[in-house]
């Protein structure tokens, strides 16, 4: 977005947090679209008072020297601190996009409450909500975070071309000494709770004993890992699946693969589905947030119930088994997120959102 809005001329101003130990970065795509970022101390995903607070000050000054016409959030934690430093601060117009969300399966009841309430409270004082999906978007609604008419659905768009045609094989393969001929089965993302990597491998196990051959990725990083790789080892899995941390190279992690599996519990709309799907390469998920949109509610790749391993695993076994229907849905898949998911679609759709909210007369 900030690479594309400059040559639409818009000046921004990119400001990031810090990540988690475990968790990636995106600091080479940046460097690749010539985008430079403002790092603030303070700003993580974990819920810490006086860092948060300070994360709050240091906002409201960059917003008070830069002095933007919109202020446009992202995640939970920056969503919160940017919009009260933007009102705080006088900013003309405020923008929050919902990824997802953290308002159900993320926490307890009373924290869970809790979230719902601020979110509900920034809802109201936010120019207009984007939702990434139209089920994100219903959620949201029924949550009392906002009235439909306060939220706008812009999918997300990615840099699609490099995943399109022949990819190259071998890089996953090597790295773990799986056979051209066995078939590969990966999951790409981070390895957090909402992700719900444990499925995956139980249900890894049950394809295992009906086809001895495959083979298993785990692409990503994340809390989780160390528990993860024990429930690997608990389940006798060493030999079969495969953890390869994160990986900068996708168009080499999905020409290895032969089928993507996301078995989230939560999603906004996720982003490695669509990267498969622009890969060509047939997917199994679960029918929660976005992704029953995503897959053209089973159309476009193989849906099935969030935490059900033998489902998961009935899936799997589906998609490498009965591969004339399966490819014929990955092909279906790859044009509708050619045409509904591409970064100039983004940017266009992003464009006009600000260009009508800047001509309000409040903003003026």
């Amino acid at each position: 977005m900030t690479a594309g809005l400059k040559d639409r001329g818009y000046e921004t101003h990119l400001v990031i947090g810090q990540e988690s130990p475990r968790e990636g970065n995106l600091f080479d795509l940046a460097a690749l679209k010539g985008v430079a970022w403002v790092a603030l101390p303070g700003l993580g995903r974990e819920v810490r008072p006086w860092r948060d607070l300070r994360a709050l000050l240091g906002l409201y000054r960059m917003m008070r020297s830069f002095r933007p016409h919109i202020v446009h959030t992202h995640t939970a934690k920056a969503g919160m601190l940017g919009r009260l430093a933007a009102r705080v601060a006088g900013v003309p117009v405020v923008v929050h996009t919902f990824h997802g969300h953290v308002l159900r399966g993320y926490f307890g009841p009373l924290t869970t409450a809790f979230y719902r309430a601020v979110e509900r409270r920034l809802g109201a004082s936010s120019d207009v909500l984007v939702a990434v999906s139209d089920s994100v978007k219903r959620d949201l609604v029924a949550l009392g975070v906002a009235p439909a008419a306060k939220i706008r659905v812009i999918p997300l768009g990615l840099d699609l071309e490099p995943l399109v045609g022949v990819l190259p094989r071998g890089s996953l393969r090597g790295e773990a000494g799986v056979p051209e001929s066995a078939p590969l089965v990966g999951i790409v993302g981070r390895l957090a709770p909402i992700k719900d990597v444990g499925t995956f491998l139980r249900a890894a196990a049950a394809v295992r004993a009906a086809v001895p051959a495959v083979r298993f990725a785990v692409v990503g990083d994340g809390e989780e890992r160390g528990r993860l790789e024990a429930e690997r080892a608990r389940l006798g899995l060493e030999d079969c699946v495969f953890f390869h941390g994160w990986r900068r190279d996708m168009a080499a992690v999905y020409g290895d693969l032969d089928v993507v599996v996301n078995c989230s519990r939560n999603e906004g709309t996720p982003v490695a589905l669509i990267e498969a799907m622009a890969a060509g390469r047939p997917v199994v998920a679960t029918r929660v947030g976005g992704t029953p949109d995503l897959l053209g509610d089973g159309r476009r790749g193989l849906l099935v119930p969030p935490g059900d391993a033998g489902a998961l695993a009935t899936g799997v076994v589906d998609a490498l088994r009965r591969r004339d229907p399966v490819l014929a849905r990955a092909r279906e898949g790859q044009a509708y997120v050619l045409a509904h998911h591409s970064s100039r679609r983004l940017i266009d759709d992003v464009d006009a959102l600000y260009r009508e909210l800047l001509s309000r007369p409040a903003a003026a």
